[in-house]
């Protein structure tokens, strides 16, 4: 069983429109969706928006489903040139940019108790995400994905998560499943459609493209089940 998360709606909409015999399980909070994509057997949910309702989801998930993998789906804000809005991130590792304990002495974005800084995502997962991007035609970037509890709409933000983590794209999620997964052994993975460009434009770009960017990361990771 394939395990996705996607933090809003609009997302795992995209997502479920290739989706077959779908079933709802709720457990405590979270509605998952038990289907059949491409003949693979899927679990997907809704997280909701933020690190806490992310890694709550995940391990819900992990607790009563017990995936093989996870994937993490959905939009980002950009970070780099080489990417524009509808390009896609595949992330090679992720990080929790808001995470600071430096006045203790430890260097950025360590989580304490695990003593990890970058969550590294599965490696034939990533390399079979990279390469469903070239078969599509989609212009994508492979590297660090840093997620923090707040949406990044400024220059001096993106700069100072740029310059700490060397991060390609940003979120809200996608660390916090990537810690879930890794205290539970399950392997995972996280792939961002770029809806806006971290800066000032943000908040207006975002609602225009976040609907398009989706479709765009849904393709991706259906593409990917019908190949695993």
């Amino acid at each position: 069983m394939i395990g996705i998360i996607c933090a809003m709606r609009v997302e795992l909409d995209a997502i479920k429109e290739f989706a077959k015999d779908c079933k709802e399980i709720s457990v405590g909070y979270f509605n998952f969706i038990k289907c059949s994509v491409c003949g693979k057997e899927i679990v997907m949910c809704v997280s909701g928006v933020g690190k806490v309702f992310a890694a709550l989801c995940a391990h819900t998930m992990i607790m009563r489903f017990s995936p093989e993998l996870i994937i993490n789906v959905g939009v980002g804000g950009n970070l780099t040139s080489v990417l524009k809005i509808g390009d896609i991130t595949v992330a090679d590792g992720l990080v929790q940019h808001d995470m600071d304990t430096t006045a203790l002495g430890d260097e950025p974005g360590l989580i304490s108790g695990i003593n990890i800084v970058k969550f590294i995502c599965d490696k034939s997962i990533v390399d079979k995400l990279c390469d469903i991007c070239e078969k599509l035609g989609f212009n994508y970037s492979k590297g660090t994905i840093a997620t923090g509890d707040r949406f990044v709409s400024s220059k001096e933000e993106k700069n100072r998560i740029v310059n700490t983590f060397s991060a390609v794209s940003c979120d809200m999620e996608g660390g916090a499943i990537a810690q879930a997964c890794y205290i539970n052994n399950v392997p995972f993975a996280a792939i961002r459609a770029i809806s806006d460009d971290a800066d000032n434009s943000s908040p207006s770009d975002f609602p225009e493209f976040c609907k398009t960017s989706a479709q765009r990361s849904a393709e991706l990771v259906v593409c990917f089940i019908k190949e695993y």
